[in-house]
């Protein structure tokens, strides 16, 4: 922070028993010290606000993005109710609201296929698979 050498603290601390006196150098150097140490505490409690207004306003933002979260949910949970009610299935009714389409209706499997799976796919391949 303050780029303070040892020749210029030497020359500090010439000038300071020069202009204080070496009697009155003890008392000037407790005064300093209560006033860095006030100093601290206030920067201290200043940056403890801070923090904390800065935490406050995080939470009211994750509190907004919960509530937006639960009013889809809701609204999501009564449509299904109502398509419930007037007897479509819940997943017609949320295929309805799906804005992806549903491709072939093929499962598609992720990750390595077990090896029973390969051999029946093999067979099928080649027309001599078993039912």
């Amino acid at each position: 922070m303050f780029d303070i050498g040892a020749s210029e603290l030497l020359v500090l601390v010439i000038v300071a028993i020069v202009v204080i006196g070496p009697k009155d150098l003890p008392m000037a150097l407790r005064t300093a010290g209560r006033w860095v140490a006030k100093m601290r505490s206030v920067s201290n409690h200043f940056r403890s606000g801070i923090e904390t207004m800065i935490r406050e306003a995080e939470m009211e933002e994750m509190e907004r993005k919960w509530k937006e979260q639960n009013e889809r949910i809701m609204r999501e949970t009564a449509a299904q109710e109502v398509a419930a009610a007037q007897g479509q299935s819940v997943d017609d009714a949320s295929d309805q609201n799906d804005p992806l389409p549903a491709g072939d209706g093929e499962p598609v499997m992720i990750g390595p296929m077990p090896p029973e799976a390969k051999h029946d796919e093999a067979a099928a391949a080649s027309g001599t698979a078993q039912p």
